[in-house]
């Protein structure tokens, strides 16, 4: 499966969000306007919103919580998407330019804290207080686990643990917030099934950042070169931990003064993935979202058979085997 195509059992629901979500983010200044239609342009698989209706066809039915649910959830990583390329000084995302590269970083965190306000200002007037204390403990914990990120990338110290910490709290967070509301705003959700709706939601967050990790190696641009940007930041990911952990302690110092010094140079970037891929690390990285997929996958097969269930495994397998 090359491509995801949104699951049949909520197609009418995406499409009636899609609709909500751009009547709901309009505003006076025309300015606003202007941006927000572009945001809406490059939208891309809208992923968190399929969770969120996903998990509420397992364990009951869409309601007008779900729609709410789903319109936070889209709103929240809207505006920590557009607040992380002002932090990372990105000019690029999903291949269009971002917010901050067209109309500067004082625009765009202006535009995410509208995002965000957006977001309260629903759950306040809908009185959605479960479903914003869900997204509102994942905020935070997402900002606990990029600024965890940064420390560890300033010191070049990461561990197996800490690095699964990171992408716990930065990534799969969100995507425990997505299914979670989906399944509470049904009212009919069993504490038991609510568990295992959040431990499948964590695998596939978790799954997810690995193959971006994973894909950072080993994705090809339009000149044929891997994008290594994880290695330009001197973020530690799964595939370099694993290969500095199956090395001496001579060829630890050396790949870690070669990530200290490579100046952004693409030989020296290249030869320190090289070793990487050498190692095992893409290799024991793939394997590690595999295992974590198969228990995702038994999990789900616990539910009643639906087609909610069908696409949920297939979302599964699509985490786990995506080109980009």
């Amino acid at each position: 499966m090359s491509e995801y195509k949104i699951p049949s059992c909520i197609s009418n629901d995406i499409q009636e969000f899609e609709k909500i979500f751009k009547k709901e983010i309009s505003s006076s200044v025309s300015l606003l306007n202007i941006i927000t239609s572009y945001v809406l342009k490059t939208k891309g698989k809208q992923l968190r919103p399929i969770l969120v209706f996903l998990s509420a066809r397992l364990v009951g039915d869409v309601s007008k919580s779900t729609y709410s649910a789903a319109f936070m959830i889209e709103l929240m990583h809207t505006a920590t998407l557009v607040h992380d390329d002002v932090v990372d000084d990105a000019t690029k995302r999903r291949g269009f330019f971002s917010i901050n590269a067209l109309w500067k970083n004082k625009l765009a965190v202006l535009v995410g804290d509208y995002f965000l306000a957006k977001g309260l200002i629903h759950a306040i007037e809908n009185k959605e207080f479960e479903i914003l204390e869900i997204i509102s403990k994942a905020v935070k914990q997402m900002s606990e686990g990029e600024l965890l990120q940064v420390e560890k990338a300033r010191k070049l110290n990461n561990t197996e643990e800490t690095y699964f910490e990171i992408i716990r709290k930065k990534t799969a967070t969100l995507f425990v917030a997505a299914m979670s509301t989906g399944a509470v705003s049904t009212k009919k959700v069993t504490p038991e099934e609510l568990k295992k709706i959040e431990r499948i939601a964590e695998i596939l967050g978790i799954a997810f950042q690995i193959k971006d990790d994973v894909l950072d190696y080993t994705q090809s641009t339009i000149i044929g070169k891997p994008v290594l940007n994880d290695l330009k930041e001197n973020k530690m990911t799964l595939p370099l931990i694993y290969a500095l952990a199956n090395s001496d302690k001579h060829e630890q110092s050396r790949i870690k003064k070669a990530l200290k010094n490579h100046g952004n140079k693409n030989k020296k970037l290249q030869g320190i993935a090289d070793y990487v891929i050498e190692k095992g690390g893409i290799i024991y990285a793939e394997q590690t979202i595999k295992t974590m997929c198969d228990e995702a996958i038994e999990l789900a097969k616990s539910f009643p058979e639906s087609e909610a269930r069908t696409s949920i495994i297939e979302l599964i397998s699509f985490v786990s085997s995506r080109k980009k």
